[in-house]
């Protein structure tokens, strides 16, 4: 059982055989993965870049159900959002929860604070992470411009948000979509004999 079926979300059956990395790229993760600012056009094209349309962009996004975000990944929205001076919130920001929001992420100060991306119930698997977005309580700009960037992805936003089985049955489809990009093949890549480490690392410490 995985983590999203013990927060009561859906569970799919994982493809076997792929093999994993020997090493990480930090800057290779800061290019190819989506930021929480990125516009959705730029989402768009890293998603499409790996072999993903817009359904499995929009589903997926809804593991935002569950989790947190620092402050200083949604700050932007709260101040400065505007060119006349204003300091406004952005528009596209339920101002009630904005309001809320900066109590705990003030203009300088406190980046490491934890929001949860669902407050309405952080710790359970299910669609309303798509209701946050309607009510225009989605935490991250990525988040809210599901809805208000791309009227195909508001259509996506809308259908999950009223059919809960709707969004899992897609959940689990997209996420076996992204387990094959790119796997590794040939030389490349190892079987782990501790999913946790690479196998010189747990080698050399034999070696000790």
């Amino acid at each position: 059982m995985n983590t999203t079926e013990q927060t009561g979300g859906p569970g799919w059956k994982v493809p076997l055989g792929r093999k994993d990395s020997q090493n990480a790229s930090l800057s290779g993760s800061s290019k190819l993965i989506p930021a929480p600012n990125d516009t959705l056009s730029t989402i768009t094209t890293k998603f499409h870049n790996q072999g993903l349309n817009i359904v499995d962009l929009v589903t997926p996004s809804g593991a935002h159900t569950i989790g947190d975000a620092r402050c200083v990944s949604f700050r932007q929205r709260l101040y400065n959002q505007n060119d006349d001076g204003w300091r406004r919130p952005d528009p596209t920001l339920n101002p009630v929860y904005a309001a809320k929001l900066k109590g705990r992420c003030p203009r300088s100060g406190g980046d490491q604070n934890l929001f949860a991306l669902d407050p309405v119930g952080q710790f359970r698997f299910d669609n309303q992470y798509y209701k946050n977005i309607l009510a225009l309580k989605g935490l991250l700009s990525s988040d809210e411009a599901l809805l208000t960037q791309s009227h195909e992805t508001m259509k996506l936003v809308k259908s999950y948000a009223a059919n809960n089985g709707l969004f899992f049955q897609q959940f689990a489809k997209s996420m076996v979509k992204m387990g094959n990009i790119s796997p590794l093949t040939g030389f490349n890549g190892e079987i782990r004999k501790n999913c946790r480490r690479v196998n010189r690392f747990q080698d050399s410490i034999r070696s000790w």
